[in-house]
C-alpha cells in the first residue's frame, strides 16, 4: 500500500509493478517527479492503458493527440473536488491502470511457447499500445544463426513481398536490422509522403497498401544476447504514438524480447536435435525385388530415442527392426545410434536368427549402458517366399493388412533388452499373401492417441482396416492414411514429447 501524506490513499499492486522491472516509486520518476504541490496540478497525457488489450484494434488508426512544449495550464477543479488531490487521484489511477494493461499483455505474452506464436502476439499488443491497425516483425538473429522469418499483422504474404521488394536502407526496419545510421533505437515516421527524399519504391507500396506512417523498434535481448529483429507498426493515417505511449511500448517491447530470445534458444535445441535424428537414420530406404519399402518418422521436441531400419541381407534377403530407446534428449538420441549401428552388424552376421540378434543386442546394452533400457523387434524377410521370421523384444506386435484380413501377429511375450540377465524369447514365423502388407511401429504411435493401450490398440486395427483399396498398392499412402486417421491433430504436433515410427513393407 502506498501512502500520500494526508489527502489521498491508493492500493497499488506491487506485482504489477514487479512484473514489468518497474517499482511504484520508478513510475512515479518515470511519468511525474515529484515537486511542489502547485507544479502537480498540470494536466497529465491522455492515457494509453484505456486501450483494452483484449478488444481488436480499432478499424482505422487515429493520431495521437497532440502534446503540448508549453508552460502547463492549471484546469479548474470540479466543484466539490479537493482540487490538488483529486488531480493526484486521477494521475496514480492512470498509472496503475498502464501497469495493469502492462501486466495482462506481459502475461499473454509468457503463455506462449512457440516462435510464431509469440511474435503474433508481440505485434498484436504493440499495436494496441501505439494506436496502430497493421504491422510486421522481422526475426533475423545476429549472430546470423537463424531461425530468420517475417510475420506480419493484418498483412497478407504477398503484402509481405511488396514490402521487400523495397530497399532495406529505404526501410525503419531494415536500418535497424542492418545497423545503418539512425537505426540504433526507435525510428518514427509520422507523414511518410511529406517526406523529402522517400525512397520511389517505398512510395508506391505504401500508396499500394495504403499506410502513410510508421513506427519501428528493435528487439534487443540484454544480457548479451544481441539483436533479434525489429518490429515495425504501420499507420493509415499521418500519425505517431505520444510520449506515454512510447514509454508503455518500450517497456513491453524489453519484456518480449527476453522471452523471445528464450522461445529462440529453445527452437534452436529443437532443430539441432531433429538434425542429429535424421541424420542417425536411414537417409533413404533400399529397394529389394519382390517388396515395397515406406517410413514415417516424427520427432517429439525434445527428441527422442525411437528409430527404424531396412538394410539388404545376403541371399536376397531383407532385414527389418524398429526399436526405442528409453528417455528422451541428446543422450537418448546418442543411444538409439549406437544401438542401431550394432543391430546392423549383428543383422549381417546372423539375420537368419532374429533371437539371436537381439540376444546379442541385449548383451551388448547390459555391458557398455547398465542403466538403461530399450525395446526393439527385428524381421528377417525373404521376400520371394514372402515369408517373415522375427523376435520381439517388450516391443509392440506388427500389423498385417491385406485383402482379406487385417490382424496383429501374435508374438512371444517378453521383457525389453536390459531388464533381465539373460534375454530370450521364441521368434514367429508368418507367411504374407501377394498384396500384403506388414506394419511395424513403436508405442509412441499408441501414446500420441491419448487412449489407454487397449483402446489405442482398437484404434489402429480400425484405422488400417479402413485403408481405402486404391491406396492399398503403395504403402507410403498406407502409412499416411493410418497416421491422418489415428492422430486427427498431427504426427508432428508440439505438445506431444512421444517419438512416432512407421514402417511398412508391401510384399508383391
Amino acid at each position: 500500500m502506498l501512502d500520500i501524506p494526508s489527502r489521498v490513499r491508493v492500493h497499488v499492486e506491487t506485482p504489477l509493478a514487479a512484473q514489468n522491472d518497474m517499482g511504484v516509486c520508478d513510475a512515479f520518476e518515470q511519468y511525474a517527479p515529484v515537486r511542489e504541490p502547485d507544479t502537480m496540478n498540470a494536466p497529465h497525457p491522455p492515457k494509453v492503458a484505456g486501450i483494452d488489450s483484449t478488444v481488436p484494434s480499432p478499424a482505422h488508426t487515429v493520431a495521437p493527440a497532440p502534446v503540448t512544449t508549453g508552460p502547463p495550464t492549471v484546469p479548474p477543479a470540479p466543484s466539490g473536488s479537493s482540487g490538488p488531490g483529486a488531480l493526484l487521484t486521477d494521475r496514480l489511477a492512470g498509472w496503475v491502470s498502464d501497469l495493469t494493461t502492462l501486466h495482462e499483455l506481459t502475461e499473454r505474452l509468457a503463455r506462449t511457447d512457440t516462435l510464431a506464436d509469440a511474435l503474433q502476439e508481440l505485434l498484436r499488443a504493440g499495436a494496441a499500445l501505439v494506436g496502430a491497425r497493421r504491422g510486421l516483425v522481422v526475426l533475423e538473429p545476429a549472430d546470423r544463426l537463424g531461425p530468420d522469418t517475417m510475420i506480419g499483422l493484418g498483412l497478407g504474404r504477398a503484402d509481405l513481398g511488396h514490402i521487400e521488394t523495397v530497399p532495406r536502407s529505404a526501410l525503419a526496419l531494415g536500418r535497424i536490422l542492418e545497423g545503418l545510421p539512425g537505426g540504433e533505437g526507435e525510428i518514427a515516421e509520422p507523414d511518410l509522403f511529406a517526406e523529402d527524399g522517400l525512397d520511389p519504391r517505398h512510395r508506391e507500396v505504401a500508396a499500394r497498401l495504403g499506410y502513410a506512417a510508421s513506427y519501428a523498434m528493435p528487439l534487443e535481448a540484454d544480457g548479451g544476447g544481441g539483436r533479434l529483429g525489429a518490429a515495425v507498426w504501420l499507420y493509415d493515417e499521418p500519425a505517431e504514438p505520444g510520449e506515454r505511449q512510447r514509454h508503455l511500448i518500450g517497456l513491453y517491447v524489453r519484456y518480449a524480447a527476453e522471452h523471445l530470445a528464450r522461445l529462440l534458444e529453445v527452437e534452436r535445441t529443437r532443430a539441432c536435435m531433429r538434425t542429429m535424428t535424421e541424420e542417425l537414420l536411414p537417409s533413404r530406404l533400399p529397394r529389394v525385388p519382390g517388396v515395397q519399402l515406406a517410413a514415417r518418422h516424427r520427432t517429439g521436441p525434445r527428441g527422442g530415442g525411437d528409430w527404424y531400419d531396412a538394410l539388404p541381407l545376403p541371399d536376397a534377403a531383407l532385414g527389418l527392426a524398429v526399436g526405442s530407446v528409453t528417455g528422451s534428449g541428446p543422450s537418448a538420441v546418442a543411444a538409439m545410434g549406437r544401438l542401431r549401428a550394432s543391430l546392423r552388424a549383428y543383422a549381417v552376421m546372423e539375420g537368419e536368427d532374429p533371437v539371436a540378434v537381439l540376444s546379442d543386442l541385449e548383451l551388448l546394452l547390459r555391458l557398455t549402458e547398465p542403466a538403461r533400457s530399450a525395446t526393439a523387434l527385428f524381421a528377417y524377410c525373404e521376400p520371394a517366399l514372402r515369408k517373415i521370421t522375427l523376435a520381439g523384444a517388450g516391443h509392440c506386435p506388427p500389423l498385417l493388412l491385406g485383402e482379406r484380413r487385417t490382424e496383429f501377429v501374435e508374438t512371444s511375450v517378453s521383457a525389453p533388452l536390459g531388464m533381465l540377465a539373460c534375454w530370450e524369447a521364441p521368434s514367429v514365423e508368418l507367411e504374407a499373401e501377394a498384396g500384403e502388407t506388414v506394419l511395424l511401429y513403436t508405442d509412441g504411435l499408441l501414446h500420441r492417441t491419448g487412449e489407454p493401450v487397449d483402446r489405442a490398440f482398437s484404434r489402429l486395427h480400425a484405422a488400417a482396416a479402413g485403408v481405402p483399396r486404391s491406396l492399398r498398392h503403395d504403402p507410403g499412402a498406407i502409412a499416411d492414411h493410418v497416421l491422418r486417421t489415428l492422430l486427427p491433430d498431427g504426427a508432428a504436433a508440439q505438445d506431444s514429447d512421444e517419438d512416432v515410427v512407421l514402417l511398412a513393407a508391401r510384399f508383391e
